[in-house]
Parts: C-alpha cells; sequence; structure tokens
C-alpha cells in the first residue's frame, strides 16, 4: 500500500481544529528552528533526513503509537523517503505533499464581518502570517495586499457574484512578493499603492486618490498618511467601521521600522502615526493587519485574525503610552537584527525592477514574516 499524504490545507483544518499531530520533521536543524509549521497541539521531532539514511530504528522509541504522525521536509521528496521507511517498519504515517513549500503558500477565507453595505473575507497565508482581504459591495470587489496566488482571489470574487474593480497595497511588502500587479493585468481592476514607495511600473498613486468609492464602500486612505514600516505605508478606513492596517498596526504589537536602515528616522514617523493618527480613531473600530505574528495568540473567537482598536490598546499599553524617548527606545532595542529572508530581492520585484519566475518567487518566500516589533518587558 502506497504511503499516505496530507495535504497543507489537511494541515491547516487541524490547525484551526486544535487537533493534535505528531511532525516528525526531517529538515535540518536549522531550517526547522527558523520556520516549522505551528498549532497549539502539535508535537515535534527534529532529525534531518540525511542521519535516517541507514534506517529509522534508532527514532523508533521518540515516535508516538497513540498520535497522526506526520513527516515534513522543505519540497517533499525526503519526507516521503522517510515516510517509506517508517510504513515498512509498521508505522502509520502520511507526509506533507509538496513539502513547506505548499505549506508557504497555503491560504484559506474566512467571513470577517458583513452589513447591509457590504461583505469582508481574509485570507489567511498561516504558513507565512500574510494577511489580504477582499471587500464586496453588490457586483464589485476591492482586494487589499494580495499575494500572487491571484486565482484565489477571482474564484472568491466569482464565488460573491462580483467582479474585482480594485485593488490596493498598503505600502511595498518586503517578505512576500505581492500579487497586485499581475491581478490588476488580469482584471482590468485599477491598482493603487504610495508613489513614494518607489515602483516603476503604471499604478494609481495614492497622493491623487485619497478616497476609493464603489457601490456601497468608501475607504478612505487616512487623510495624514500613516508611515512607520516604510515611507509610504498606509492605512485604510472603510465605511468607518473597520480600519485595514497594514503592517502599520498589529493585534500584538506594531510594524517594525528598521528594514531601511533608519530605525530612529522611522520610529519616529512610527511614534507620530500612533499617537497623532490613531489615537483619533474610536476603540470600537475593527483592526484588520496584513501579518500577524501568533496564530494560536491572535485569532479570535469567529475564526479571523482582528480585534478592535481598544482592546489592541489594552495588550499594548506600553507602546500606546509611552513619551517620545521611552517609545523610540523601546522599538530600537526590539527590532529585530534579523530581516526577513531575500528581502531585497522581494523589495525589488515589488518595485518591478526584477523579475523572476514561479519556482524563483517560492524559493525567495520560503521562510517566516518578520515585520513586527513587540513591546519589550
Amino acid at each position: 500500500m502506497a504511503v499516505k499524504e496530507m495535504t497543507a490545507s489537511e494541515v491547516v483544518e487541524k490547525v484551526l481544529g486544535k487537533e493534535n499531530l505528531f511532525i516528525f520533521d526531517v529538515r535540518n536543524e536549522s531550517d526547522f528552528h527558523d520556520w516549522k509549521i505551528e498549532g497549539e497541539n502539535f508535537v515535534y521531532l527534529n532529525i534531518p533526513y540525511f542521519e535516517l539514511l541507514d534506517g529509522i530504528e534508532e527514532v523508533k522509541d521518540k515516535l508516538p503509537v497513540d498520535k497522526e504522525i506526520l513527516v515534513v521536509c522543505a519540497k517533499e521528496g525526503s519526507s516521503k523517503m522517510v515516510a517509506d521507511m517508517l510504513d515498512e517498519e509498521g508505522i502509520d504515517t502520511a507526509y506533507l505533499k509538496g513539502g513547506m513549500k505548499s505549506w508557504s503558500e497555503q491560504l484559506y477565507k474566512a467571513k470577517v464581518y458583513e452589513d447591509v453595505d457590504i461583505q469582508v473575507y481574509q485570507f489567511v497565508r498561516v504558513g507565512k502570517g500574510c494577511l489580504s482581504y477582499m471587500i464586496v459591495s453588490g457586483d464589485e470587489a476591492l482586494i487589499v495586499d494580495p499575494a500572487r496566488f491571484t486565482n484565489e482571489y477571482m474564484e472568491a470574487a466569482k464565488e460573491s457574484g462580483a467582479k474585482i474593480t480594485h485593488i490596493v497595497d498598503s505600502h511595498l511588502h518586503a517578505d512576500h512578493i505581492s500579487g497586485a500587479k499581475e491581478l490588476a493585468d488580469v482584471t482590468g481592476a485599477g491598482y493603487y499603492l504610495m508613489k513614494s514607495e518607489g515602483a516603476v511600473f503604471d499604478f494609481l498613486p495614492f497622493e491623487d486618490h485619497d478616497r476609493i468609492t464603489f457601490k456601497n464602500v468608501e475607504l478612505e486612505v487616512l487623510a495624514v498618511k500613516t508611515p512607520g514600516h516604510t515611507p509610504g505605508s498606509v492605512s485604510f478606513f472603510v465605511n468607518q467601521k473597520l480600519l485595514f492596517s497594514g503592517d502599520t498596526i498589529f493585534i500584538s504589537g506594531l510594524g517594525r521600522p528598521d528594514l531601511g536602515n533608519k530605525v530612529r528616522e522611522w520610529a519616529n514617523d512610527l511614534y507620530d502615526t500612533v499617537y497623532n493618527k490613531v489615537s483619533e480613531i474610536a476603540d470600537d473600530v475593527i483592526v484588520l493587519p496584513s501579518h500577524y505574528a501568533d496564530f494560536d495568540l491572535e485569532i479570535n473567537k469567529a475564526g479571523f485574525i482582528g480585534d478592535t482598536l481598544g482592546n489592541i490598546r489594552k495588550r499594548n499599553e506600553k507602546m500606546f503610552n509611552a513619551t517620545r524617548e521611552d517609545f523610540l527606545n523601546d522599538v530600537e532595542k526590539s527590532a529585530s537584527s534579523i530581516k526577513p529572508p531575500n528581502f531585497e530581492d522581494i523589495v525589488a520585484i515589488n518595485k518591478g525592477i526584477q523579475d523572476a519566475d514561479n519556482e524563483r518567487q517560492q524559493e525567495l518566500e520560503i521562510g517566516p514574516n518578520r515585520c513586527a516589533v513587540h513591546h519589550t518587558e
């Protein structure tokens, strides 16, 4: 009998259902510690596959008899080999189809909000911690911060009986390749981005479009821009109820301002954003960020990543109630020296300066997102 395979989609269901799963990760130790599949009730064993080439006898006693076992590697081949070896020993197991590459690319859709005017859906890229959105009103849809998987958004719009007419990027992304330009080319939708982000292709600059309206939607690019993570970061206020905060405000932190090698200068901008712009927004507004750091901690009871601004203020009280000097010092201390993997190449692609085929895009995106700064204790 052929060894079983498990898809990334099936793993997502186990994450959401808080199921038990024993993950036998056969990648190198450094790769495992840097980035792994995370679930609240997952247990892990990491032994590089090359240590198992002579057999799995020495690891048999480390494997459970009462938990489902999933073998994981980078691309699938090594995990399938190890799973075959375990199967021959009578140990029921499965391997992750497509390996960590498939995990990196898996999206799932959750409904965030609905009223008489709009429906809002969140697309969660669990393996990367990236979030994108679709706002539907009548037969039109607006996409926020799309990943490069354009078919996902086109299918979702079709299911909602809508056509994608507007696409917005809150900033020039550094940890993943934006799908906005390709999606705009395919659908004919208008693509909006800040001119100051430096993209070299044609788009509609937010500097000239601080308000987007269609059907029963009014998307307001905050009148005073919200820099901090990048100089041209913006947030979107929709119908005075939802704040799509990009990488400015997260559920458990703020966007890191050190990716441009101007930590102090951009942290100063971030302080002004938090204390002069965000302070004017009501506590009951729902904040929907473009990334998250910890799925199990940040997903809410409704099944999406988001929270009211009031709760975020309480959770990050130290950052929202600091003097400017204390804030700058705190951000400098907590800004990680580890930058998003391959971020310079990803930024160049998102600017339109570099090209990359699908295989190159996959390679560049492997790994976790590192876009947040969390307050230090």
